[in-house]
């Protein structure tokens, strides 16, 4: 039994269900119905019987204590107020034994070489951006700390730096995020029109 927090349009729902095989049982949970409406297109596309998709709140579930095996989130904590509450329900979750697993960026150590002042202000603006809906862009540093402060334990930390190269996708991401951000950027004057 494994669910997935935070599951987005489709997470990784297809790998749990392979993984949980036809005795098994995965669940979504996402919060915005558009979310929830896409990931169970995305299950019911794909033939993946051993998942259900829920609308919920990652802070309170709803779900018994130790309903799974696996307690997995990927780039959630990073978006939501409040993430020691989630871990904590996570904690909760996992069965003695199970595990809680996360993928969680940490956007304080996304560097442009050689150094660029407009990478600079595009950072600034990306983490203000960020704060304006209580995101931590620093999670990633903190989960040790948060998952201790959960009660959990083995606990067990990698980190990744990716370097990638010229043309590939991900070297714009930074600005295609403070793009998809701009009318909140505008509404809190955290930049101008003229400067994004």
């Amino acid at each position: 039994h494994a669910i997935d927090m935070g599951c987005g349009p489709s997470g990784i729902l297809d790998l749990l269900a392979d993984r949980a095989g036809p005795k098994g049982q995965v669940v979504g949970l996402d919060f915005e119905p558009a979310n929830v409406a896409l990931a169970r297109q995305f299950t019911a596309v794909r033939g993946l019987a051993n998942v259900e998709v829920r609308q919920g709140d990652a802070h309170r579930t709803g779900f018994p204590s130790a309903s799974f095996d696996l307690v997995h989130a990927r780039t959630l904590l990073i978006n939501v107020p409040d993430p020691a509450t989630v871990i904590a329900e996570m904690a909760r979750l996992a069965r003695p034994g199970g595990w809680v697993a996360v993928l969680e960026p940490d956007g304080g150590e996304s560097v442009c070489y050689p150094a660029h002042p407009a990478w600079d202000r595009l950072t600034q603006i990306f983490f203000s951006a960020q704060e304006v809906d209580g995101a931590d862009t620093f999670i990633g540093r903190r989960l040790p700390e948060l998952f201790r402060q959960a009660g959990l334990v083995d606990i067990g930390v990698e980190a990744k730096a990716d370097i990638y190269p010229a043309g590939h996708s991900r070297r714009t991401i930074r600005a295609d995020l403070v793009r998809s951000m701009r009318p909140k950027i505008l509404a809190a004057g955290i930049a101008s029109e003229r400067e994004l």
